[in-house]
């Protein structure tokens, strides 16, 4: 079953999307993927990445580097596609897809994402997609930021009409959606 979370920053997503990878692998007896899909920029960056990879220590992830081209995965003869998946974080892989190397907008980056991440649901079956919750924090942004927030939402929206399960997480309080 594919599982969608969408939450606030540092409210607990990332945990608990943790312990749901990790519930769905132990029940199918599979192995467990983490999906880092950010690439860091600045030392905050580096600082997220090192903190998240110290709060999955010990807990069996097999961590696969994809900031781009996430369907690429499953060409990959090592990884098994019947595993489950933790991809975190479905708004760093479009931001890794809307913006190129030298910051230039790239406007088909939506519709390759959104076909990027369905494809991936459908060829694992057992995916936690992670997805931040960006859409009411002000009155009024910027073009891009505004075209970054809508294009966020058409991928939101599509995983969560193909995931069997949508979870909202707040203040550290989970809410089922689906």
């Amino acid at each position: 079953m594919n599982v969608f979370i969408s939450g606030g920053c540092k409210n607990g997503k990332s945990y608990f999307a943790q312990k749901k990878a990790k519930e769905m692998s132990e029940a199918a007896g599979c192995p467990l993927y983490y999906v880092a899909t950010m690439i860091p920029h600045d030392d905050e960056d580096r600082a997220r990445i090192k903190r998240h990879i110290l709060e999955r220590e010990g807990w069996g992830f097999i961590t696969i580097e994809q900031g781009r081209e996430l369907s690429r995965i499953l060409e990959n003869p090592v990884v098994d596609s019947s595993g489950v998946f933790l991809v975190d974080s479905v708004t760093a892989l479009l931001g890794n897809e809307m913006f190129d190397d030298e910051g230039n907008y790239v406007e088909t980056a939506c519709s390759k994402v959104s076909e990027d991440v369905m494809n991936f649901a459908e060829g694992t079956g057992n995916t936690v997609f992670v997805s931040d919750y960006i859409y009411g924090d002000a009155d009024r942004y910027d073009h891009l930021t505004e075209e970054y927030r809508k294009s966020l939402a058409a991928v939101d929206r599509a995983l969560a009409a193909e995931c069997g399960e949508v979870w909202e997480i707040t203040y550290g309080m989970q809410e089922r959606w689906k």
